[in-house]
């Protein structure tokens, strides 16, 4: 399976904040959305970084409230891992798995086109469980499915 799949049942959108964005104005943007994790990005195309929940912990804990005030690039990952919508899911898993990442931007030829969860990941590894189970309890019991 490829990440091309993977974006095609959730979708291309991708939420984005400029490096200019408070982070009190990021975690509204987050709450808001129901995400984790938004790209950083002058124009909604080019990924400069991707900041999420966890650096804004990370950060209030080292500089405390005043960091809501910063502007998200003194947070954000400035050197971000991205994948094509052609990586295998297994390599992206690696890849989340290896480096703790919990989102990876897809990129076709330097513009953003999707992001991936390890949520998806799970949620589609899950479905692709159910259906093994399914066809073996099939087999089992003499019913096709």
């Amino acid at each position: 399976m490829r990440i091309s799949d993977i974006l095609r049942v959730k979708g291309e959108q991708v939420i984005t904040v400029t490096p200019e964005t408070s982070t009190e104005r990021l975690l509204a943007v987050l709450a808001e959305h129901g995400i984790g994790a938004a790209v950083v990005s002058r124009d909604g195309a080019v990924v400069d970084g991707i900041v999420s929940e966890r650096d804004v912990v990370r950060a209030l804990a080292a500089r405390g409230a005043a960091v809501l005030t910063e502007p998200v690039s003194s947070i954000a990952t400035a050197k971000v891992r991205t994948v094509t919508p052609e990586a295998q899911l297994e390599d992206v898993e690696r890849l989340m798995t290896e480096r703790r990442f919990r989102h990876v931007p897809v990129v076709v030829d330097g513009a953003l086109r999707g992001v991936v969860s390890i949520g998806d990941v799970v949620k589609n590894r899950i479905g692709e469980l159910e259906t093994e189970r399914s066809t073996l309890a099939g087999y089992i019991t003499g019913e096709r499915v």
